[in-house]
């Protein structure tokens, strides 16, 4: 199993970034995948999870209506576009799976086995 972000750089606040997390050693139809974030002096938190098997998503408030998860079933990849950032979105942004459950809500409440690096996304003027 591997997770591979990529996408993160520097973007003015109000502006937008998608990220891409290339999934291998496993199909996305089945397993809880979702993107976390973890800023310098805070603790990781999870900012979209998507259930792959019936692509049911979960958001945090704080996100709701400005991130959007997304996957490509063909090339492996799922997506978290970014819209209206601030600077407080400015984090590492790291993609994980849980393939042995398949539930959003609970990929972004729990502790996911799959992990990827992570991709840094600065949000500055």
């Amino acid at each position: 199993v591997q997770l591979q972000a990529s996408g993160g750089g520097l973007v003015q606040p109000g502006g937008s970034l998608r990220l891409s997390c290339a999934a291998s050693g496993f199909t996305l139809n089945r397993p809880a995948i979702g993107w976390f974030r973890q800023a310098p002096g805070k603790e990781r938190e999870a900012v979209s999870c998507l259930s792959t098997n019936n692509d049911i998503t979960y958001y945090p408030d704080f996100v709701k209506g400005r991130f959007t998860i997304s996957k490509d079933n063909a090339r492996s990849i799922v997506y978290l576009q970014m819209n209206n950032l601030t600077p407080e979105d400015t984090a590492v942004y790291f993609c994980a799976a849980d393939l042995a459950q398949s539930s959003s809500y609970a990929l972004c409440h729990g502790r996911p086995p799959n992990w990827g690096q992570g991709t840094l996304v600065t949000v500055s003027s």
